[in-house]
């Protein structure tokens, strides 16, 4: 999620719970096609009693069913719906987010930096400051602002590499303000995170984002 690009396999595997196993390989990949489809609802927000109206329009499409409704006439206000469903989650996550901010600045410690950045040295570190052009080996957490993990390289044990300039504003400039051996957490505004389009299913529209990094090494 940190770089601009990534591909349906990385998505879906940084997704991977510890869930009971599917009984087949077929069952796997229609499993696979379910949460695919999950993906094209995001912007909805749908709460459990509406999933089950969705539910019930796929099953009555799939099984040829008659329709309970006239599909031309209601598939005109689906734009309207997901529009308004979308505007309403920004709002609430940048109220959110900007009380958040507000709190930690005030915090004894932590640096704000002129772009909205907020840092917090959690360990010095003593070696060389990556450059733009760097690329950085890493451990990381990423948190939503109510404690919520989306993302961690420690959770796998691997270090991840990641360009300097490739990955969402926050992250650059404050691996740029870090040295080798050093851990920081950083509270990303959504300018400075995923912006109004956020990074679903886990990251919302306009969401501030915290994340604890220790900088590893850099990577020529």
């Amino acid at each position: 999620m940190l770089c601009v690009l990534w591909s349906v396999s990385t998505i879906l595997s940084a997704r991977a719970t510890e869930s009971e196993p599917l009984p087949s390989a077929e069952a796997r990949k229609l499993y696979t096609l379910g949460q695919l489809i999950s993906r094209t609802l995001d912007g909805f927000s749908l709460n459990a009693q509406e999933l089950e109206w969705v539910k019930s329009g796929i099953d009555d499409g799939v099984l040829g069913r008659s329709s309970k409704v006239d599909l031309a006439a209601e598939a005109e206000g689906l734009t309207t719906l997901q529009a308004d469903r979308r505007a309403a989650t920004l709002q609430r996550e940048r109220s959110a987010g900007t009380a958040y901010l507000a709190a930690v600045a005030r915090t004894p410690g932590v640096e704000r930096l002129e772009s909205g950045l907020i840092i917090e040295s959690l360990q010095a570190g003593t070696g060389e400051r990556p450059s733009a052009l760097d690329h950085v080996s890493v451990h990381y957490e990423g948190r939503l602002i109510d404690g919520t993990l989306f993302e961690s390289s420690r959770s796998s044990g691997t270090p991840a590499t990641l360009p300097v300039r490739g990955v969402i504003p926050c992250w650059s400039e404050a691996l740029q303000k870090m040295r080798v051996g050093s851990r920081s957490r950083i509270v990303c505004p959504a300018e400075l995170a995923y912006g109004e389009r956020g990074s679903p299913p886990a990251v919302k529209p306009g969401a501030t984002l915290v994340f604890d990094i220790e900088l590893l090494a850099v990577v020529r």
